[in-house]
């Protein structure tokens, strides 16, 4: 059984009459890239800080490394990387001299720092901008100085709180690729986003909140399973009439039917032969017909199921 490195039992948090986590549970275990998504305000910052005991809370229990944490766990918080969506960078310093600086908050003996902020620097792909300074760098550059900033001590946990927001999509697969190797050499790590393709492609698990509870957890293929939606079906036919309409609503599976713009769209659950059924029922008809598309279901739609909400900036 894989070690366990974050735990969270019935954590809850008020401001005043407002609950913003409300009993939330989550484990985390050692190698694991966790993806924790939640629409704005569902309680994701709320409990990050928690989890860091940067924010006092109402009730619950936070261990980390099989220790509580406490504001003053400064031997859990040595071994924890935090990457924040709002890059926290200092103006005045170069690449290096930041990179540098944050180091050296964990890491005290100079030639081990100095090895640490070279192989962090080359990791985030800033080699050729090691003396720039943060306003001379573009959005890309300046999310992974941020990123190097945050694991240039080696964490073994490490937090990451939208790290790609308006980046170019060099920066955000080079991140992505980072991520994946930071995985790959021993960090277990918390990963928050707002696109559903960057958690489908690292994430190893995912967990979705809303209004500060758990709803939903498991791999991207586990909470495809959890919703009514399988398979959507398109097809573009020039003409049907409202008794073949309501044909195709009575297939196998099928539970949501619409024909707009010569584009029949068909909703279905369950079933694994749901296009070889709809395409014999138009060819027994003689409808005609012209490109069909076949779709399973996104982790948007998962989402937008179970939260009733689309995941948006």
């Amino acid at each position: 059984m894989a070690e366990t490195i974050v735990k969270i039992e019935n954590l809850v948090k008020r401001y005043h009459e407002l609950v913003a986590v409300d009993h939330f549970n989550l484990t985390v275990s050692k190698g694991e890239i966790l993806g924790l998504l939640g629409p704005n305000g569902s309680g994701k910052t709320t409990t990050m800080n928690c989890l860091l005991s940067l924010l006092a809370y109402d009730k619950g229990s936070i261990e980390v490394f099989g220790k509580p944490m406490k504001p003053d766990s400064y031997d859990l918080k040595r071994n924890i990387g935090v990457v924040f969506q709002n890059v926290a960078v200092f103006d005045t310093l170069t690449v290096q001299e930041n990179i540098d600086y944050f180091c050296g908050l964990y890491i005290k003996d100079k030639k081990l720092r100095r090895q640490y902020v070279a192989e962090a620097v080359e990791f985030a792909g800033l080699s050729d901008f090691v003396k720039f300074y943060p306003k001379k760098l573009s959005g890309g550059l300046l999310r992974r100085l941020n990123i190097a900033c945050g694991i240039a001590h080696k964490p073994k946990l490490i937090l990451l709180d939208e790290p790609t927001v308006a980046v170019d999509p060099q920066s955000r697969n080079k991140i992505l690729q980072g991520i994946l190797k930071l995985n790959e050499e021993g960090a277990t790590i918390i990963y928050t986003s707002h696109y559903m393709e960057e958690v489908e492609q690292i994430c190893s698990r995912i967990v979705i909140m809303d209004k500060g509870r758990n709803l939903a957890n498991g791999t991207a293929t586990e909470l495809k399973q959890l919703i009514k939606k399988s398979e959507t079906l398109t097809v573009e036919i020039l003409e049907l009439t409202d008794t073949q309409l309501e044909a195709v609503r009575r297939l196998n599976h099928v539970y949501d039917v619409s024909y707009e713009n010569n584009r029949l769209t068909v909703q279905c659950s369950g079933g694994s032969h749901n296009l070889i059924h709809l395409l014999s029922y138009l060819q027994e008809e003689n409808i005609a017909f012209g490109r069909v598309y076949s779709e399973l279901p996104t982790l948007n739609d998962v989402f937008l199921e179970i939260t009733g909400s689309e995941l948006r900036d």
